[in-house]
């Protein structure tokens, strides 16, 4: 049992303590006042009452007719690097596997976000300056195929949202139906500080491609339709499924994306191929690209006009890319339980080289995969990558997107808390938008042990907030919330969380009280096996 530990439950306990005291004294005096504790209203809904039913058994699990609907995308896309511009065809198949008749669907428009009259600049109350707006998705057209007929679709979009209205329902336990959309957009810029964007570096622009094409909605047995608009603070919910796309930029770019590359042989050089084969049997990190050959045409295979690169992902529900023709580019080897094996990858400009910054990257990305994965669940993706940009911070299934100027501990706490999001929410697949402490909370409280045992504790301990000073005291961040009588609570959706209380509440609060669970209240061996059964 660590000291640490216990010291911090107690000041916790004296901290609870003294907030229930104000409650029977008035200041500076000895006269009691009636007590407002009512443990009835207090204790009412903490126990679960729930006896489960056909869809969800009682212990948590699925019941005997758990359903999920399935959507699977191809797309293609290509990058205009004059105009900043996205263009780009969707193909997506959505399958009904729930026991409804749908009258209609809902897609998601996060591009959306960044026009002028868009709902987030009201909310966040930070709205960007006018030459920083975009005019989100612009639809070439829009067009359903159902029961072998194709049609234009009947749509209407509302913010960050589109309604597609079905002439005929789709039917119940496996109907189908394909979207066929042709769109563009303009990437935003990193001065709107957004989770997409392109920056400048000396060697050239580094776009961070995410959020980029329509998603459906998730519909569940909990809510139906699920259309919480996107407002910048709430994060995702979504539908499993393979996506297959591809993304044509110029021949001097390199493209970081999702899932597996499927024709490296037409976009990089026998040189790298040979170097990429060389990373997959070695756990140092292997040089795909180095410094000096940034701006050395030999190093991509052609030079003059675009190149597509061919990316596929499995049972996922998101993708993301990163493009630049200013990447270095490193990788190594992931040894995961079972035999099973990963490849770590970086990419990143030269300003970001150093013993104390990114050309540790890979390590520290291989590192927190092979922890998370021996720990609680094996990652179930061929790749995992670091990207360095401005979006730095932001996380999607196998990639995530880091601060180029992040370094030591910080730049190990950044990817590990990023990645880390493959397991919550990319694996277990909660509702980011509804509950933000079961992604934040659930992850940064993993963050913590892979702190402790990276290279025998060089960054350790993490008890403090994820922004907090190193070696800071967790009580620094909760009991200032616990005494608040204004904090809301745990439950509260993501939308619903002022900034004040993001970090202690959605990160902070969860993550201390769930180490003081592991660590003092149930003990590791039976917190750990019943954590693990959130993945089984």
């Amino acid at each position: 049992m660590k000291l640490k530990s216990i010291g911090l439950a107690f000041i916790l306990f004296l901290t609870l303590s003294s907030q229930a005291q104000r409650g029977h004294r008035t200041p500076n005096t000895n006269d009691t006042i009636a007590s407002k504790y009512a443990p009835s209203t207090l204790f009412s809904t903490t126990f679960y009452t729930d006896k489960g039913n056909e869809f969800h058994s009682a212990n948590g699990e699925p019941g005997l007719k758990y359903w999920q609907n399935r959507a699977d995308y191809q797309l293609k896309a290509t990058i205009d690097t004059v105009t900043k511009t996205l263009i780009a065809s969707e193909n997506l198949s959505y399958t009904n596997n729930s026991p409804d008749a749908l009258q209609y669907l809902w897609l998601q428009l996060d591009q959306n976000t960044y026009k002028k009259d868009a709902r987030s600049n009201f909310y966040t109350g930070s709205a960007p300056k006018a030459n920083q707006h975009t005019d989100g998705y612009q639809f070439e057209s829009v067009e359903i195929v159902q029961n072998g007929k194709t049609e234009k679709a009947d749509y209407v979009i509302t913010d960050t949202r589109m309604q597609l209205r079905l002439p005929v329902a789709l039917n119940p336990n496996g109907g189908k139906i394909s979207i066929l959309i042709k769109y563009h957009y303009t990437i935003p810029s990193s001065a709107f500080g957004g989770r997409t964007d392109y920056s400048d570096t000396k060697n050239g622009k580094m776009y961070e491609i995410a959020q980029w094409f329509p998603r459906m909605c998730v519909y569940d047995d909990s809510h139906g339709w699920d259309t919480l608009p996107f407002l910048g603070s709430g994060e995702f919910y979504l539908e499993y499924g393979d996506v297959d796309y591809t993304v044509t930029v110029p021949w001097d770019m390199l493209v970081a994306g999702s899932g597996e590359l499927l024709n490296p042989a037409e976009v990089l050089t026998a040189k790298q191929i040979n170097r990429l084969a060389a990373a997959r049997n070695s756990d140092k990190t292997v040089m795909i690209r180095t410094a000096d050959e940034v701006n050395n045409p030999s190093s991509r295979p052609v030079h003059t006009g675009t190149l597509t690169w061919h990316f596929k992902m499995y049972n996922t529900r998101d993708v993301a890319f990163g493009t630049s023709k200013a990447y270095i580019w490193d990788a190594a080897r992931m040894n995961l339980p079972g035999g099973k094996k990963s490849l770590a990858m970086s990419v990143y400009p030269v300003e970001s080289i150093g013993d104390t910054a990114w050309s540790r990257a890979t390590e520290y990305l291989k590192r927190s995969v092979e922890y998370f994965s021996s720990k609680w669940f094996v990652y179930p993706y061929p790749v995992a990558i670091n990207e360095a940009g401005e979006a730095g911070g932001m996380e999607y299934p196998g990639i995530t997107f880091d601060s180029p100027r992040a370094t030591k501990g910080d730049l190990f706490g950044l990817i590990a808390h990023e990645i880390g999001h493959n397991w919550f929410p990319m694996i277990v697949g909660s509702d980011e938008r509804r509950y933000a402490w079961m992604d934040e909370g659930l992850n940064t409280f993993i963050d913590i042990y892979a702190t402790d045992v990276f290279n025998k504790g060089e960054y350790a301990p993490k008890r403090d907030g994820e922004y907090a000073p190193k070696g800071g005291n967790p009580a620094d961040e909760i009991i200032p919330t616990i005494a608040d009588p204004d904090a809301i609570t745990i439950m509260t959706a993501a939308d619903g969380v002022t900034e004040k209380y993001r970090h202690p509440i959605t990160y902070y609060k969860t993550a201390f009280g769930l180490v003081l669970l592991r660590e003092q209240i149930l003990g590791k061996d039976r917190f750990d096996y019943a954590f693990q059964k959130l993945y089984t």
